[in-house]
């Protein structure tokens, strides 16, 4: 016969009740995680929140300092400042003495020199270079001639930058056209080839790019083109904007727009970053929510939080094992009070029928105590005749 006691149920549906209630707030926390999954400037506030404060701020500060990384500095303390996290005088000092008239007018000519010339900027004022050039289509027809060349002469090109300089003619002929309502994709595009250049195109990002420009520009049409026309700029720039098939174009000026709305919104380092940082389009156009909401901070928010700062992608897992152990938390407090309720109920069986057999036994006794007088009373009176 089983076991019929009760208190190590008890003990085990304890135990899971105290596990049931434990898993609650994780449950809430999840849930709301859940609800702001696709709200990246939310995603970006809680982040911020959870890893920003003095020492994080200050040692971000020193490091973007010491790497001559003013923007990136300026960008730490505005957000420091938008959550009244309080910083060290001295060094807010070092980053206005850093950010000075005569430190930022020097360094601004050179990188605008240097983007212009290079179509590599790393600053506000380098991309201005590099935009002027790519808007008088100096840029585009540099870089399509020179990697055309290469492409024609069986030499290693990089048919990305190729690509993108096609798309940048094509697009730059239909900012003119539109009279500037282009701009954005214009300048997103200068933007995603700089990156590539200076290798700030994440992995997953690069392949992407790979394949549009691919269903985008005809390869084939230019490596011939550029086999006979050599580098004549106008026969360059002709045969790149023709080489390019508008009508499927169009995810890649997506692209374009969403990283010149981060350039407009954040900064040109702001948008590289965001470049290297992005695995697609979507995580882009992310990106490009948070810039608008946070502006100058972006990079800031970026720098800390990573691609926290625009995906939870831990919170489904979360969910995931929450619901699990809730599942498991809730099987073993019903398999308990399952097991409570039967062996109560057996206890109860058990002492009734044994009630029953005892007051079924006393009244057997009492019979048998009524009847045996009754024969010795015969005997008796049988004996006194």
């Amino acid at each position: 016969m089983p076991s019929l006691r009760v208190w190590p149920v008890l003990l085990v549906g304890g135990f899971f009740g105290v596990c049931a209630v434990s898993a609650v707030p994780a449950g809430v926390e999840s849930g709301r995680l859940l609800a702001i999954e696709d709200d990246p400037v939310a995603i970006s506030e809680r982040a911020v929140g959870r890893a920003l404060n003095v020492e994080t701020a200050q040692r971000e500060i020193e490091a973007a300092l010491k790497a001559d990384d003013i923007e990136l500095a300026l960008s730490f303390v505005e957000l420091a400042q938008s959550r009244n996290v309080p910083l060290d005088k001295g060094l807010l000092d070092r980053v206005a003495q850093a950010n000075s008239t005569s430190a930022t007018a020097v360094r601004n000519a050179n990188s605008f020199g240097w983007g212009l010339i290079t179509g590599e900027p790393d600053s506000v004022a380098g991309f201005a270079g590099t935009a002027l050039g790519d808007l008088f289509v100096f840029g585009d027809v540099r870089d399509a001639i020179r990697e055309g060349s290469r492409l024609a002469n069986g030499e290693v090109a990089d048919e990305l930058v190729l690509g993108l300089a096609c798309v940048g003619l094509a697009v730059t002929a239909g900012t003119y056209a539109s009279l500037g309502i282009g701009a954005p994709a214009r300048l997103g595009v200068s933007l995603v080839k700089a990156a590539r250049k200076t290798g700030r195109i994440g992995l997953h990002m690069g392949e992407w790019l790979g394949r549009s420009v691919r269903e985008v520009v005809d390869t084939a049409a230019l490596k011939r083109a550029f086999g006979t026309i050599g580098s004549d700029p106008a026969l360059a720039a002709r045969a790149a904007r023709e080489a390019v098939k508008v009508e499927k174009s169009r995810n890649l000026f997506k692209l374009a727009g969403d990283v010149g709305q981060i350039q407009a919104k954040a900064g040109t380092r702001a948008a590289l970053d965001g470049l290297k940082l992005a695995q697609g389009p979507a995580d882009v156009a992310r990106i490009a929510k948070v810039a608008e909401k946070h502006g100058s901070k972006t990079r800031a928010v970026l720098k800390l939080a990573g691609r926290g700062a625009i995906f939870l992608s831990i919170a489904s897992f979360n969910l995931a094992s929450w619901i699990w152990w809730a599942a498991m938390t809730l099987f073993g407090l019903v398999s308990a009070l399952k097991a409570f309720t039967e062996r109560t109920t057996l206890r109860v069986v058990h002492y009734r029928k044994r009630r029953r057999l005892r007051r079924g036994l006393a009244l057997a006794r009492d019979r048998l105590d009524r009847q045996s007088p009754e024969p010795r009373g015969l005997a008796n009176m049988a004996a006194a005749e």
